[in-house]
């Protein structure tokens, strides 16, 4: 396996001169292009990994599931329903001209900006520091990486410059859909995304989704089987942006893209995947991450369908 990743990365790797990474955070601006790892946890926890995989970045839009499996374990599945829709919204994750019509909870997924700033205040805590907090604890517990932190300086670039995740707040709060304080809510959410983690923090997580939110090494069921078909669902739908049914086609597993240039891939019952390579494509997608899941899925028939 080992083999197979390195030349993976080898033949894919001229890819991450097709994309740019990420400016419109200034600090996402910073990241060197040419980086690309991979990280594969499979048969009862044995991981491969190969190239830059240790090398850190911000979770940004991966984080979406989990705060869609917060909010799913505080709320339940009626409630988190009731709130943000399922279907794909065939729009890019920050788009808010959706409609002229009233908001509703089917214009928006969980897996775009709206739907996961929504579904911030579902998760449970007497503040929204306290409701972060809690989501730090599960994203460190899914990883088994108790060191995980905020990136300082991206949460105060994302803070500095989010004025787009402001107007979807607004937007959310207008129709009645959000009722807390908007500061209050987009704090916890531009905290979420500013957790640093590297590809095998990804493959670990993406690991206890494939096994049906159980953590196979320590035998312990993290969440019921439920969330897990739920979120998986999800993100075979929406998960790659705009991008979720080329994808589909070409690789055929759940996944989650997110602009630091991490994907998260989850091939179920049989491993998880991380992937940094922080050169976009102009959905937001990493370009190299995207043509090693291809490449991948031909060699092990990952393809669900």
């Amino acid at each position: 396996m080992n083999n197979l990743l390195n030349n993976v990365l080898n033949k894919c790797r001229e890819y991450t001169k097709n994309g740019t990474v990420a400016s419109y955070i200034p600090e996402l601006a910073k990241s060197n292009p040419e980086d690309f790892g991979i990280c594969v946890v499979a048969d009862g926890g044995s991981f491969y990994c190969a190239g830059d995989f240790s090398k850190s970045f911000t979770i940004q839009s991966i984080i979406k599931p989990i705060i869609l499996l917060l909010a799913l374990l505080d709320k339940g599945e009626e409630k988190v329903r009731a709130l943000v829709g399922v279907e794909a919204t065939g729009k890019p994750f920050d788009a808010f001209n959706y409609s002229d019509q009233a908001l509703k909870c089917e214009n928006i997924n969980p897996m775009i900006n709206a739907g996961a700033i929504a579904l911030c205040t579902l998760i449970n805590g007497d503040s929204y520091e306290e409701k972060f907090s809690r989501l730090l604890s599960l994203v460190r517990k899914m990883a088994d990486n108790p060191q995980l932190e905020v990136n300082q300086d991206v949460y105060i670039s994302e803070k500095t410059t989010g004025n787009k995740n402001r107007a979807l707040a607004y937007m959310l709060k207008a129709y009645g859909m959000i009722g807390d304080n908007v500061d209050d809510i987009l704090d916890c959410y531009f905290s979420a995304c500013s957790i640093n983690v590297n590809s095998f923090d990804l493959a670990k997580i993406a690991f206890i989704f494939a096994n049906k939110g159980k953590n196979i090494i320590t035998g312990e069921q993290i969440f019921d089987e439920k969330y897990a078909r739920y979120i998986n669902a999800v993100l075979v739908t929406s998960g790659m942006y705009d991008g979720s049914g080329e994808f589909a086609l070409d690789v055929g597993v759940p996944a989650k893209s997110g602009v630091g240039g991490g994907i998260m891939a989850i091939v179920p019952n049989r491993m998880g995947i991380g992937i940094y390579s922080p050169a976009l494509d102009n959905k937001g997608n990493s370009c190299a991450g995207i043509k090693a899941l291809e490449s991948l899925s031909k060699e092990l028939e990952l393809s669900i369908f």
